[in-house]
């Protein structure tokens, strides 16, 4: 198994997902797209790697 550098524990992970539900619960259907799309870029600024950001969505799209 590869080690990612400052990657998250499995429970940490867990937190996360929680989280991620609930907002997306809170966000309701209609803008759950919405939510998902700013939190998205959110997330991408954060990293400040566009390159990185390309590889985290190629990798969510596996195995939808």
């Amino acid at each position: 198994m590869t080690t990612i550098p400052n990657a998250l524990t499995i429970p940490d992970l867990e937190t996360v997902y929680d989280s991620l539900a609930t907002a997306i619960d809170q966000a309701g259907e209609e803008k759950s797209s919405l939510f998902l799309v700013k939190l998205a870029l959110l997330n991408a600024n954060a990293l400040a790697s566009a390159d990185v950001f390309q590889a985290h969505l190629q990798a969510a799209l596996q195995d939808l």
